[in-house]
């Protein structure tokens, strides 16, 4: 028996479900585990979704996503057995960020009650239940495998008994840590942004211009100005300047902002609809400019750091802390981060601007201060630092065993949840469907279903 876990796993781990559609009209009951029901409208919802998302559609879609909910049914009646705690505002927080993904990704809160059928209000109602369940059979999943390791021999185990053509090709990753110094402005230069932002303020206020028209031609913001300033806010989202988000927030629908200072540059905020602590607002981004004599400035206080640095007088970690001024690698000591964190990565995931500068560096070299502008528009000035680089390479257990030893774990996981599923489908009520019984991933949850009714009171009363 084998149960698909780590289609499982993927389900329970992710931090986006999917919005669903409207029920479909005939809707049934095509599973029962215990007292937990699996509706048809509970597949064909996901299904269309992946479609409408032009995510890939598997042949037995159907027979996985039908398995899928079997077994999230089987672990939330086992954690409301064991009595495992999910709290209201646990669900409540996982609820606002799937919703704020959604609004983000379909662009705009209307977009996305256009696309889901349904207000925004009713949507977390669809998905009260759905994300309880999940962070049940989540905490049911941890207290099965959170206390199971492997020893190196296990690894080594799992590592031999890979086919040698099967195992994974690491392309050349590097390791590259910066300290980035972004020059202030003159006075005057800082003054003229502002009054610039008053001026667009005055017209917006006296009804010459609009404030999205204004936008689209001044803002320096390039995330937002096709689409004239527009953002969609959360009150608790910490990624959001913290005095920009107080600004927005202390607006009436409508009414414009004085010049708001925040780590970007200068801002005016037009509050465009507010509904609680989630906002639709527009603003125009001045960055003040930088001149050259500010450049230089910043040039010759990185050159002294890096001096300092490669005499041994401060290290590379110290010198971040004490002088960077870009907040994304200030608390990860200077190193740039990939994917989930990662900070080994390959070339194709590092800034072009940056891997042209690495060709010729050796591990534990500094380039010189080089002036740059990131992606905000900005311009700063920064030292890299080469920490390592490996080569391309087949894996191995020398250079790659976290990521052997990762998956060895992740496999005996799989195997404990496996037994668990063995043992405990037996113990609970199951019905299937017929359209699902010939489902080959139904097998493991055929059982006579009298003699676990008997075995399991949860059984629904009839």
């Amino acid at each position: 028996m084998k149960i698909l876990f780590s289609l499982f796993s993927a389900l329970m781990l992710s931090v986006v479900c999917l919005a669903q559609p409207q029920k479909v009209l005939a809707d049934k009951i095509i599973g029962i585990v215990g007292d937990k029901v699996i509706l048809k409208s509970d597949i064909e919802n996901v299904i269309a979704d992946k479609i409408r998302q032009g995510l890939p559609i598997l042949d037995n879609e159907r027979c996985l996503q039908m398995e899928q909910n079997m077994a999230v049914k089987a672990m939330v009646l086992q954690a409301e057995k064991d009595s495992l705690p999910v709290t209201d505002e646990e669900v409540e927080a996982e609820i606002d960020q799937r919703v704020r993904y959604f609004i983000s990704y379909y662009g705009g809160k209307d977009a996305f009650e256009q696309i889901a059928g349904r207000t925004v209000y009713q949507v977390k109602e669809d998905f009260r239940q759905p994300v309880r369940e999940q962070k049940l059979a989540q905490a049911m999943r941890n207290k099965i495998v959170d206390n199971i390791k492997v020893t190196p021999n296990e690894v080594a185990a799992y590592y031999n008994k890979i086919p040698k053509d099967s195992l994974f090709f690491y392309e050349s990753e590097l390791e590259v840590r910066q300290i980035v110094i972004y020059p202030k402005p003159s006075r005057e230069l800082e003054k003229f942004a502002q009054d610039e932002l008053l001026e667009y303020k005055r017209q917006v206020e006296s009804g010459e211009k609009t404030f999205e028209t204004l936008a689209r031609l001044h803002t320096d913001d390039p995330g937002s100005k096709q689409t004239g300033g527009r953002y969609e806010l959360n009150k608790n989202e910490k990624t959001w300047d913290p005095a920009f988000l107080t600004a927005a927030f202390l607006l009436k629908e409508g009414q414009v902002s004085r010049v708001v200072k925040s780590k970007f540059g200068y801002h005016i905020i037009q509050m465009v609809s507010r509904n609680g602590d989630d906002a639709v607002v527009r603003h125009i981004l001045k960055i003040p400019i930088i001149t050259e004599a500010e450049i230089a400035e910043a040039k010759s206080k990185l050159d002294s750091v890096r001096e300092r640095i490669v005499s041994n007088k401060l290290n590379f970690g110290q010198a971040v802390e004490k002088f960077s001024d870009d907040d994304a690698s200030k608390f990860t000591a200077g190193a740039l981060t990939g994917k989930g964190g990662n900070t080994s990565m390959t070339i194709q995931e590092l800034d072009k601007s940056i891997v042209g500068k690495l060709e010729n560096l050796k591990i534990g070299d500094i380039t010189e201060a080089e002036e740059f502008t990131d992606e905000r528009g900005k311009k700063g000035v920064r030292i890299l630092y080469l920490q390592s680089r490996t080569e391309p390479h087949r894996e191995n257990l020398k250079d790659d065993y976290k990521e052997v030893s990762d998956r060895a774990l992740e496999e005996k996981k799989n195997e404990a949840m496996e037994k668990w599923f063995i043992a405990k489908i037996p113990t609970y009520y199951i019905m299937i469907d017929p359209e699902f019984k010939a489902c080959p991933e139904m097998q493991k949850w055929e059982i006579p279903t009298a003699s676990a009714a008997a075995l399991d009171n949860s059984a629904p009363k009839r």
